[in-house]
């Protein structure tokens, strides 16, 4: 396979997962919307790099240097960076300075650059050190809690918080999850009615803008590569 892309979940509640990705004879991917945050190493040609990644609200094509391999850090939503605010990261990123083989430098120290085995060991240390901060009240409504605070006050912390409105993370995360399952062998028909679409065009829609493909590609594994994991499997 020319881009050999896996994720995993975690048992951190400040992690969402941790992906691995090795690219070979691809030179481009469509990029997948995301609602989360995240720490991103790779290495390229003999050098090591290190950026942080904000949620993207819409599909694209990035480019991929052949021959690079990834290890990267998605975040929980809720959390965030102490020195860069949410909003500032959304469709963006920053690339970080002085980065080696082994450390890299965030929020003014110097940090070991973790492997995909060592990804909570780092997240650990960046929030024991208060680098990364999370807002409780948007963590307990993304998990599905009512907690007693009025729809403005949730939506003013949930921008504050991810830089997105909370509408529009349900859509992308619904998108996302149709993704893996019509990859998975899943009826278009099946998709609407599990995700509660309005009907197949509704969904087409939310495919193009969200994941970049038709059902029709997912199903049939075309489209060339793709940054999202359309091997693992969703209940």
């Amino acid at each position: 396979m020319p881009l050999r892309f896996s994720n995993r979940g975690s048992d951190s509640p400040w992690v969402d997962t941790v992906w691995t990705c090795t690219s070979e004879r691809v030179t481009e991917m469509t990029s997948v919307a995301g609602v989360n945050w995240g720490l991103v190493f790779w290495r390229l040609d003999g050098r090591a790099y290190a950026a942080v990644t904000g949620p993207g609200t819409g599909s694209g094509v990035a480019p991929v240097p052949e021959g690079a391999g990834f290890v990267g850090i998605e975040f929980a939503v809720g959390t965030s960076l102490r020195v860069l605010p949410p909003p500032a990261l959304v469709n963006g990123g920053l690339e970080l300075p002085a980065t080696t083989h082994r450390s890299f430098e965030l929020d003014g120290t110097s940090w070991e650059t973790p492997g995909p085995d060592d990804a909570e060991a780092l997240v650990a240390r960046l929030v024991r050190s208060g680098a990364v901060l999370r807002d409780p009240l948007v963590t307990e409504v993304h998990r599905g809690g009512r907690p007693e605070v009025s729809a403005r006050t949730v939506e003013r912390r949930f921008r504050a918080a991810t830089g997105l409105a909370r509408g529009t993370v349900r859509q992308i995360e619904r998108a996302r999850t149709a993704a893996t399952l019509l990859a998975a062998g899943t009826e278009v028909t099946d998709v609407v009615t599990k995700l509660d679409y309005f009907d197949e065009p509704h969904l087409a829609r939310a495919l193009r803008r969200f994941v970049g493909r038709t059902a029709r590609q997912l199903r049939a594994g075309t489209g060339g590569a793709i940054a999202l994991d359309l091997a693992q499997r969703t209940s």
